[in-house]
């Protein structure tokens, strides 16, 4: 029975209750509701509505539901309950009788349902914050071995300066740890309670909301009921934070892709995380990666959805905000798959480290190390830069390395260039300048590779 049905005469058309109801996908906030009941219960208490001993029985009744729950989810939907509310609101009727229709005095399904929406997306929280830290505990992990590992830095995909696999692997944990810093400021606005705002006008009863703010868990109760009832920041939040976390996964994926390519041949991804053509018996194709860069647009798009959803809304609550939950439900469960799977790719991952030293040593990646050796014995560095760019050019048609030109050829184009030239163009000499905070010489990264395990050990 809906919990509505008084004012009408008529019974919902068929089609209309399969389009209104929401049970197939709320029914992931049972618990959050009868949690949320157990504290309206000994609210209602404190302002004479129930008994403490009515209270008893009602509690011991939602938390036999929860157990049920608990163990099975998803017989919930063998219900023709319109909602999760309606549906825990007639499971607790067939439990206690008439004594389960005192429990939705003073409350509306719109203080019910953003509370259950705030604690469902406060218990997610530390589910990807873990999820998180583990991904980026995986990649200081691989940067730990391959600090000898020398590959090519890209900009414009083309080959630019010399890195290290290792140095690859602290940027992502990098991006990685501003995602884990933005679920944690996500919760921190999202610890604030809207039961007892009613409708949108707030409860007739004089409940302390304070209190049962904090019977939920929550840090402290919303400030205006009007707000309270149609606020969906937090949905808002945590649909960006798994947005800018998926591009950054997205990016992750491509790279490795690229670098698992015949072309490039830098890694080699584990055959657990691969799959092979059913045409070409020699493939070994990258689907892991694949599906993460292919899943970031599903993510964008609820973000985008629920942008839009709510930008003409007027206050307070309209049942255009039932669409909240269907995308961030998708969301969270796919940002959450990507992290385990980007961490399962990183476990197997093989670094093909001759192959990455042969190819930093191609593309004249130390033409920046000629400019500044030009600059270091005087040469004024757009001077340097000129004459290093003439030099690149006779050697692309000598087919040699910058290291390899004989010393007159060099000394050609500026004759302050000597034996001492070549030193500083070895691919040692260019990570090892590169030794100020962030940069790529051994001593800088050995040393984010123990930061970054005292920052991830420390919580």
């Amino acid at each position: 029975m809906a919990l509505w049905g008084g004012r009408f005469s008529q019974a919902a058309d068929r089609r209309f209750k399969l389009f209104n109801d929401s049970l197939r996908f709320d029914y992931r906030l049972a618990e959050q509701d009868l949690i949320g009941s157990v504290a309206w219960s000994k609210a209602l208490v404190t302002v004479g509505v129930l008994t403490a001993d009515e209270q008893i029985r009602l509690e011991e009744a939602l938390a036999f539901i929860l157990e049920e729950v608990r163990a099975t989810p998803e017989a919930i939907l063998t219900s023709d309950a319109e909602d999760i509310h309606s549906w825990v609101e007639q499971r607790l009727i067939d439990k206690v009788g008439d004594l389960g229709k005192k429990l939705h005095t003073g409350r509306s399904r719109n203080d019910q349902v953003a509370t259950d929406l705030k604690l469902w997306c406060k218990m997610q929280v530390p589910e990807l914050i873990s999820a998180v830290r583990q991904l980026q505990q995986a990649l200081v992990a691989v940067a730990q071995t391959t600090q000898d590992a020398v590959m090519p830095g890209y900009t414009h995909l083309q080959r630019a300066q010399p890195i290290t696999f290792a140095h690859w692997c602290l940027a992502y944990t990098e991006m990685l740890a501003r995602d884990e810093s933005r679920l944690q400021d996500t919760l921190k606005r999202l610890d604030v309670s809207p039961l007892g705002s009613g409708a949108l006008a707030g409860t007739a009863y004089p409940i302390d909301r304070e209190q049962l703010a904090d019977w939920l868990g929550f840090a402290s109760a919303t400030r205006n009921s009007l707000d309270s009832v149609s606020d969906r920041d937090h949905v808002l939040e945590l649909l960006s934070d798994a947005a800018i976390s998926m591009v950054h996964l997205s990016r992750f994926a491509e790279d490795l892709i690229f670098f698992n390519s015949g072309e490039s041949a830098f890694i080699e991804l584990s055959d657990r995380v691969t799959s092979g053509s059913s045409l070409m018996p020699q493939k070994k194709n990258p689907d892991a990666l694949e599906l993460i860069r292919g899943k970031c647009g599903r993510v964008q798009g609820a973000l985008a959805g629920m942008m839009v959803t709510l930008k003409g809304l007027p206050l307070a609550y309209n049942k255009d905000m039932q669409e909240d939950k269907e995308g961030l439900f998708d969301a969270m469960d796919t940002w959450l798959d990507c992290l385990h799977m980007a961490a399962l790719v990183l476990d197997g991952l093989q670094v093909k480290r001759e192959r990455c030293r042969e190819a930093a040593q191609q593309g004249y990646a130390n033409a920046t190390e000629l400019a500044d050796y030009l600059v270091a014995k005087g040469v004024p560095f757009r001077e340097a830069h000129h004459i290093v760019g003439e030099a690149v050019v006779e050697a692309i048609k000598q087919t040699l390395p910058l290291e390899e030109m004989p010393l007159a050829a060099l000394q050609a184009f500026s004759p302050v260039i000597a034996e001492d030239v070549y030193p500083a163009l070895s691919l040692r000499s260019c990570l090892d300048k590169r030794s100020a905070k962030g940069g790529v010489s051994p001593r800088q990264v050995s040393s984010a590779i123990d930061e970054a395990h005292k920052r991830l050990d420390a919580k």
